[in-house]
């Protein structure tokens, strides 16, 4: 038996640029991101799913990046928070987090915007409830959420004037 770790060949757009790397089957997909890709704005926050800030965009569905092997992403297409802002210019959803105060120290973030993301691609104009519901895989341990729902309100609006 070999010590050498066997390997597998992934081939995963992100942010619509192509990565193939060869990585072992158990690489988790956010580990993927961060470790083989660089892009660190995908947070790990609790190894277990709870937390939320592992969230991307895996063919048009918001995924918990911790909870899916790199191999099971194999051919997909992930958007990451990095995959917000195009042509220098932030997307409405980060604008209207920064400009309502949905973020203190941060960590969540990237989650929030991601799952913030999924919603309104599905709902253009939901309810305060339908966006709870839609955070709610989410944790923030700053903000309270208020001005979370505040800020996806005001990205839905902007969004919607277009």
């Amino acid at each position: 038996m070999s010590d050498e770790a066997q390997t597998v060949s992934v081939e995963i757009s992100i942010n619509g640029s192509r990565y193939q790397r060869e990585v072992e089957p158990r690489l988790l997909l956010v580990e993927f991101i961060r470790e083989e890709v660089g892009l660190t704005g995908t947070h790990i926050g609790c190894d277990t799913s709870y937390c939320g800030a592992c969230t991307v965009i895996l063919d048009g569905e918001p995924i918990k990046s911790c909870t899916l092997f790199a191999v099971q992403a194999d051919g997909g297409e992930v958007i990451t928070v990095e995959g917000l802002e195009q042509n220098d210019e932030l997307h409405p959803i980060q604008q209207a987090f920064s400009q309502h105060h949905g973020l203190q120290c941060g960590f969540c973030t990237p989650g929030m915007l991601m799952s913030s993301l999924a919603l309104l691609a599905e709902n253009p104009t939901p309810s305060e409830k339908e966006i709870r519901k839609q955070l709610g895989g989410n944790l923030c341990r700053c903000t309270g959420y208020q001005n979370i729902i505040k800020a996806v309100q005001a990205a839905a609006k902007t969004m919607q004037e277009g």
